[in-house]
């Protein structure tokens, strides 16, 4: 949990891919067609705004996928993702989502967080630094979306010993 002065109590509530996630329109979530190989497994987490006096209310969500470096176990990074409803963007409940979904990965073991976007997402980039994580470099052409291949930014949190 994470308090944000002014604007409520953020939690993360982990959920599967029944659960009914609203739609977050974003030009960067347009990925065009599929791989139909893809099998990629991806923990989910809704990001709930409990406002002062008012039940919490889904307001984002959240994913971690693994990436692997090597094949020991400290090799395992988890990548994560983020979406936030439009109308509660720019008030720091992605940053400090981001921030609560590191710190709960790195209690589970995991030494490196990492997440990756698009080098044009300035809002996501603010975010990412203020919930701490390092500019680490640009991934060329790393993500192909309907509209083409992307180069993304690539951001780390690292655990602290």
């Amino acid at each position: 949990m994470g308090d944000l002065p002014g604007v409520g109590e953020i939690t993360l509530f982990p959920i599967d891919d029944d659960y009914p996630r609203q739609s977050i329109p974003s030009s960067y979530e347009n990925w065009g067609e599929m791989a139909a190989a893809n099998q990629m497994l991806i923990d989910r987490w809704c990001v709930k705004l409990a406002a002062r006096g008012k039940t919490a209310i889904d307001v984002g969500y959240l994913s971690a996928h693994a990436v692997w470096y090597g094949p020991t176990a400290a090799s395992k990074a988890m990548n994560i993702g983020i979406g936030i409803i439009a109308e509660y963007r720019g008030q720091g409940i992605g940053t400090m989502s981001q921030r609560l979904l590191a710190e709960h990965l790195h209690e589970q073991g995991y030494l490196r967080v990492e997440a990756s976007t698009d080098i044009e997402n300035r809002p996501e980039q603010h975010a990412l630094a203020a919930a701490g994580f390092e500019f680490e470099g640009i991934a060329r052409l790393a993500q192909g979306r309907a509209d083409g291949i992307h180069d993304l930014q690539v951001w780390s949190h690292i655990a602290t010993p």
